[in-house]
């Protein structure tokens, strides 16, 4: 489903600010895939998610997507391929539009659109059993505006919008790290039930050891823009944090330094 294949992305080359953010990276993924990553700041993990993006193109390598080569592909054309929720909640949606607007965004993307603009009634009443399977008692406020939603709700939404056209890859970036820890639980959950009824491939990026091995069926862990650990099956279900930091360590050859990682 996914394959990078040696992408390397290097910012401000030949400067004082020089800054190799990926080398040679390479990564394969099959359908279905759910894969966690972890590594300290400036690994290269965010670099990696904004590659398969297309936020900006890489120096050398390539990146396939369901068998076709996105390499060269802005953003915008890669949209249809890929579903994302960022780390802000404010990201993600339009604040200033109605929830049931959101959702009809979600829904057209990737199709061709005139002047009209209309919600018809079976969109609405299928947004409106999307909602209410979140649990959230978001059903009934379909025309309140998405910018007075709590943080969590907003993410909930987000989640929703990513999977609503069953996009070929989920990008999931840190997208529980500005919530409180019960309000966290509560979106892995659900991005846990999202990812396994609609059968997504996805990446997620976490600074949470315990999420990481405790969400998907594979954990890479990257270092100075490689990955120097993949771990999945029994291997994985059998980690401790201790162990993974203790990995970290003897592959990286430096103590793991990272505050959020340590912590969590």
């Amino acid at each position: 489903m996914l394959d990078l294949r040696e992408i390397s992305k290097t910012f401000n080359p030949g400067t004082i600010n020089e800054k190799v953010a990926l080398h040679k990276l390479s990564l394969h993924m099959d359908p279905g895939d759910f894969v966690t990553v972890i590594g300290g700041n400036g690994a290269g993990k965010s670099t990696m998610l904004n590659a398969i993006a297309g936020v900006w193109p890489v120096d050398e390598g390539r990146i396939l997507l369901d068998g076709h080569d996105v390499t060269a592909l802005p953003e915008y054309k890669r949209a249809w391929l890929i579903g994302r929720v960022f780390q802000d909640p404010m990201m993600g949606t339009a604040p200033n539009m109605q929830l049931e607007e959101n959702l009809a965004l979600a829904k057209r993307r990737g199709q061709k659109r005139g002047l009209r603009w209309q919600i018809t009634k079976e969109e609405r009443e299928e947004y409106r059993e999307r909602l209410h399977a979140l649990g959230l008692g978001l059903e009934g406020r379909l025309t309140a505006k998405v910018g007075l939603l709590s943080g969590g709700q907003r993410q909930a939404v987000t989640l929703l919008m990513a999977s609503l056209r069953q996009p070929k890859l989920l990008l999931l970036d840190e997208h529980t790290a500005a919530l409180d820890p019960a309000t966290a639980a509560k979106v892995l959950e659900l991005s846990d039930r999202i990812v396994e009824e609609n059968r997504l491939t996805t990446l997620m990026i976490t600074h949470n050891m315990k999420d990481a091995i405790r969400h998907g069926n594979r954990l890479i862990m990257m270092n100075e823009g490689e990955i120097i650990l993949d771990v999945r099956g029994e291997e994985k279900q059998h980690l401790t944090k201790q162990e993974l930091v203790e990995k970290f360590n003897a592959l990286s050859q430096q103590p793991l330094e990272s505050d959020a990682v340590l912590l969590s």
